[in-house]
């Protein structure tokens, strides 16, 4: 327990110190990156994570698991909760058709816009539909606002608490099927002990945890719980 204390309050002090810091992400990436190229900014991202500053988007190491996702999974349709930076939704975007339709909710509006005006400068913005509010006001009116049955892949990397809210809220209005992939990153840290009891114990889904370290850290121990809907 006293171990668990110890990493919760590293991560809060972590995160806390990021959040004051965030745009000077903004300005390294337009910098320090080139227009226009995807992979480019994405691994100037990952070199700000590593040298400057810590971030809390998914990171290279598990972003590997990610790609790996959606490479499997190929979707067609992918909703992300929490955006923040738009760092996750630029992994995805890199690998999806010009096509596919993917929504990321993000509540925060300050990480929202540094988000958006990186998806401008990857010449993305067409392609990534950002939604800037909670997620229990978003969930309940997708199908109607975008016309979509169910999504093929749904990445959660939002409020750790709420996971499992809003993985029942997506169940509840039809929005996870057969066949959803559903991606959580930081179920181990900051942890997500809910959900994961959830998804792994119910007989609907099967879930695999893939294990690494928490993101630009080579220390903390964290996982990636990936589940498929039966």
């Amino acid at each position: 327990m006293e171990n668990m204390q110890i990493t919760e309050d590293f991560t809060k002090e972590k995160i806390q110190t990021m959040l004051n810091s965030r745009s000077q992400l903004q300005d390294y990436v337009l910098q320090n990156s080139n227009r226009g190229d995807i992979q480019n900014i994405i691994d100037t991202i990952d070199k700000f994570g590593w040298t400057k500053q810590w971030l809390m988007n998914i990171g290279d190491q598990k972003g590997k698991i990610l790609d790996e996702a959606i490479q499997t999974r190929k979707p067609k349709t992918v909703l992300e909760l929490g955006t923040f930076l738009g760092y996750s939704a630029l992994r995805m975007i890199s690998l999806l058709p010009k096509d596919a339709l993917l929504i990321s909710i993000e509540s925060n509006t300050e990480s929202a816009e540094i988000a958006r005006s990186i998806f401008e400068y990857a010449g993305v913005t067409d392609r990534i539909k950002t939604i800037v509010d909670d997620t229990n006001n978003v969930i309940p009116h997708l199908n109607k606002d975008f016309n979509v049955d169910s999504f093929d892949l749904i990445f959660i990397d939002h409020f750790k608490d709420v996971y499992l809210r809003d993985f029942k809220m997506l169940e509840d209005v039809g929005l996870i099927k057969s066949g959803t992939m559903i991606v959580a990153d930081n179920v181990i840290c900051p942890g997500a002990p809910d959900y994961l009891e959830y998804v792994q114990n119910n007989p609907n889904y099967s879930t695999t945890l893939r294990e690494s370290t928490l993101e630009y850290d080579d220390k903390l121990r964290d996982a990636v719980a990936i589940s498929v809907r039966k």
